[in-house]
């Protein structure tokens, strides 16, 4: 059995008390003997800049680089709301995306069951959703240049931001998408604004024809991004995988999470291009909360959307699906006994700490195995 590296950044916030009930889970898989972890530990955001004056250092960079896949749980406050933005702590997270080349963003929404009714949409709506947003994410709007603000005198400004795609940051992308939904119920929605962008033409154009040369076995639908939006909210049990840019990926994904009744629940990933040798490829595995400064400290933040960001790394950097489906499995018992941290309290007559709603998923590991 190979040594898996993880390279582990707590961050800022709730982001240490989170990461500390992933680093329980790893340590009882190793106990068990199911796989050999190694972590390594690192700094990032406020915390980097407190220690090294910068939002990641470049001895930790490396160690991302070196390892096989990156964990990390939440960055920023506002105690760093006063530093330079070159070294602000969000830069942190943007330099491991840009130097680890990670272009696809997954965004898994998923509603459990016993949380339905903690969605601000109807039971009806969202019971049982589970779909995933691809975004692509080191390309159009963010990184397109010209990237400026205009002085043009008279007290009158120009602010130009400019969208960019190439063919091949679409295919790439595209494939991506095609090759989660095989895995999935094997449908793809591609959402751009086509009428009123020439990168949206251009993106209809890739992705149809991408899926004509190698996914034909794969359903493909086309959705402007506005009325996507809409039917997100409307009927989101229609979809399956949707891929899209990183402006209305960035958009889309938060209408998504919010369907499922709060942000402490859900994980995501960013992933690098494979190896063609290796078959191995650099990735980076989040939850899609914030560091919640309000409640740091306080033993009350959700981990789960930390463990599910572990259970993600199992199965898209070790092909360990089962073992992931394990992870969610647990995930979902303790839901169903009514177990619930504050976030998603509802009416539950007991409201676990971070450790305690660890402690429980571990437990549902734990006797799964026996």
């Amino acid at each position: 059995m190979s040594i898996i590296k993880l390279f582990v950044l707590p961050g800022d916030g709730i982001g240490p008390e989170v990461m500390a009930e992933v680093e329980k889970i790893v340590a009882w898989l190793n106990s068990e003997g199911v796989a050999r972890f190694e972590i390594e530990k690192g700094l990032v955001g406020g915390a980097a800049f407190d220690a090294h004056g910068a939002a990641i250092s470049e001895a930790d960079m490396a160690r991302a680089k070196a390892a096989d896949a990156v964990l990390l749980a939440a960055v920023g406050g506002p105690k760093w709301d006063g530093v330079p933005y070159d070294v602000r702590p969000e830069a942190g997270l943007l330099r491991l995306r840009k130097d680890l080349a990670l272009f696809a963003n997954l965004r898994p929404a998923i509603c459990y069951p016993a949380l339905a009714d903690a969605s601000s949409l109807k039971r009806e709506i969202v019971e049982g959703l589970d779909l995933m947003i691809v975004r692509e994410l080191t390309g159009g709007v963010y990184f397109g240049e010209p990237k400026q603000i205009i002085d043009l005198g008279n007290g009158q400004k120009r602010a130009i931001d400019t969208q960019v795609y190439d063919t091949y940051e679409i295919e790439r992308i595209g494939r991506v998408a095609f090759d989660l939904a095989r895995k999935r119920r094997n449908k793809v929605t591609s959402s751009e604004k086509r009428n009123v962008m020439k990168s949206g033409l251009l993106w209809h154009e890739v992705i149809s024809a991408l899926h004509v040369r190698e996914y034909p076995d794969v359903e493909l639908e086309h959705q402007l991004a506005d009325a996507l939006g809409m039917q997100l909210v409307r009927r989101p049990k229609q979809f399956d995988v949707i891929v899209t840019d990183n402006l209305f990926g960035d958009m889309l994904s938060d209408v998504a999470s919010m369907l499922t009744g709060s942000l402490g629940m859900l994980p995501s990933a960013s992933l690098g291009e494979k190896d063609p040798a290796s078959e191995s490829r650099k990735a980076l595995y989040e939850p899609v909360h914030g560091s919640a400064p309000d409640i740091a400290g306080k033993g009350m933040a959700n981990p789960i959307a930390m463990i599910g960001s572990l259970a993600m790394a199992l199965r898209y950097s070790f092909e360990m699906g089962e073992l992931a489906d394990r992870i969610e499995r647990a995930i979902s018992l303790v839901l169903e006994k009514g177990l619930r941290t504050a976030d998603i309290a509802g009416g539950a007559k007991q409201i676990l700490s971070t450790a305690q709603m660890g402690d429980a998923v571990l437990a549902e590991l734990k006797a799964a195995h026996s």
